[in-house]
């Protein structure tokens, strides 16, 4: 009897066409819900402090768009092959190496995930103090962090599903926030286009415009690394050479309903901070509105922190953490970990402290974020050896289960983005790539040989482009390959 790979834990196994249920609406709608946190509405309320609100708002398009080219260059690697984040990363950092960046990454989601849940459950906890005078908002938090578990586990069908129900909930009920908070900011004599906190001028104001955009492109920096978790379940054309034509739901999603919902997001953190100089949309609420109204506007909070969490956070620490542990981790044991992570850094208690420190790990991963696209595109060109991610003792198992060439370029960049934190993504991001394209390329790959560099064949080394579904079998070292035509070859 064959043992079990190690690599070939059965939720990381390449996912099938047939496999894919997320559509272009179903995509569209979870960035509706995920761009609801807290974070988002901070950049609104930073912003102006020294820029109009005007101003903030184009700046936060221009960051959105740009991260959203990102997050779709990124998402081919889901879409083609069918492979998530972590089972990818094999390639530039090692089979063993993957496992560092992908916990950095896995605890980095699951802090956000205790964050925006203490987040959820404040306005959970003020919808039934309305409702029924409860106060406890430790209990909501276990309450609303378990609800969320669960979703999860259930699967990704159960994730869009969710998506589906929560996104026009959050569309309507943000308009009513947006206007019952540029009521309260009239209400005190502040116009809400014009107002200024500390207003800049000359190159202060092109700085502060830059900030805001780099803001918002670091702030999706975590996501735009692992997003072939969540694409690699979005139907997609098969035997589709086009790039634009295979990634259209995924173009749809990161470059029209993202920057919309962020930049109407952060308009209403703008507005809350110009109307009671506090950007968080809960304690403006408070002092906005009170009974029906409150409870509703709140209940929106509820519905943004729940889609944002199961989507964004959960799904790819879960991912990560069931890589980690291997044929005996499933997936719901990864979703487990990652509720139990985010608990136990007391988000509560930790606040102030953790958000700066998420947003610095999203600096340093941006950095990953440069390597896996100097990986996929411009050393392989989208040919990747699929099978080999999953075998013990193959190419990518480098030296001792490591890609120095990926390490070194990871500490190269992420060092460089401390240095710059307000572009720490763009600094991240160009060193990671550069010194990768360069060290692998000419280093690393000359000393491990690669077989789709070594021979470029689409049709050996494509999947959805080719229509090629890749099938490991889970016993070691047997692998089955679905060729374009539908056969297996061994």
């Amino acid at each position: 009897m064959l043992k079990r790979s190690y690599l070939k834990s059965p939720d990381l196994l390449p996912i099938k066409e047939s496999e894919r249920k997320v559509t272009k609406l179903g995509y569209s709608f979870m960035w509706v819900g995920m761009v609801v946190v807290l974070a988002t509405f901070a950049i609104g309320g930073a912003g102006v402090v020294s820029l109009p609100l005007p101003l903030v708002v184009l700046a936060t398009i221009i960051g959105s768009l740009a991260i959203g080219l990102f997050i779709t260059l990124t998402g081919d690697i889901g879409i083609e092959h069918g492979v998530s984040f972590p089972v990818y990363m094999r390639a530039p950092f090692g089979t063993i190496g993957t496992h560092i960046p992908s916990v950095v990454r896995g605890l980095a989601a699951s802090m956000w995930f205790g964050i925006n849940t203490y987040f959820g459950a404040t306005a959970m906890n003020g919808i039934l103090n309305i409702l029924s005078g409860f106060d406890n908002w430790f209990v909501c938090f276990m309450i609303f962090a378990i609800l969320q578990l669960v979703n999860t586990a259930l699967g990704i069908k159960a994730v869009e599903r969710f998506a589906d129900l929560a996104a026009p909930v959050i569309i309507l009920i943000s308009v009513w926030m947006y206007s019952s908070l540029s009521d309260s900011a009239a209400s005190q004599g502040r116009d809400i286009w014009s107002w200024v906190e500390s207003p800049v001028t000359g190159v202060a104001t092109f700085t502060a415009f830059l900030v805001v955009i780099f803001s918002n492109m670091g702030f999706w920096a975590t996501l735009s690394a692992d997003i072939p978790s969540i694409s690699r379940f979005m139907k997609a054309p098969s035997n589709e050479r086009n790039w634009f034509k295979r990634n259209r739901s995924a173009l749809i999603g990161n470059l029209i309903a993202l920057p919309i919902t962020q930049a109407f997001m952060v308009l209403i953190g703008g507005i809350s901070y110009i109307a009671v100089l506090n950007y968080d949309p809960v304690v403006a609420l408070q002092e906005a509105a009170s009974g029906f109204v409150l409870g509703v506007l709140l209940l929106m909070i509820v519905l943004a922190q729940w889609s944002t969490n199961i989507a964004a956070n959960i799904v790819p620490a879960a991912t990560i953490f069931s890589n980690v542990g291997g044929p005996k981790f499933p997936f719901w044991a990864g979703v487990l970990t990652a509720g139990v992570v985010g608990t136990i850094v007391q988000p509560w208690n930790l606040f102030d402290i953790i958000i700066p420190v998420l947003l610095f790990v999203g600096g340093i991963l941006s950095a990953i974020v440069g390597i896996l696209i100097s990986d996929y595109y411009f050393i392989r060109k989208r040919r990747v050896n699929v099978p080999a991610l999953y075998e013990d003792r193959g190419q990518f198992s480098y030296m001792k289960g490591i890609n120095l060439a990926g390490f070194i370029s990871w500490i190269l960049g992420a060092v460089a983005s401390y240095f710059v934190p307000n572009f720490s993504f763009l600094v991240g991001f160009g060193i990671g790539a550069l010194c990768y394209y360069v060290l692998a390329k000419y280093w690393w790959f000359k000393k491990y040989e690669q077989a789709e560099l070594s021979d470029p064949s689409d049709e050996k080394y494509l999947g959805m482009s080719v229509g090629r579904d890749w099938i490991i079998e889970e016993a070691e070292e047997n692998v089955i390959e679905k060729s374009p035509t539908g056969t297996s070859i061994s």
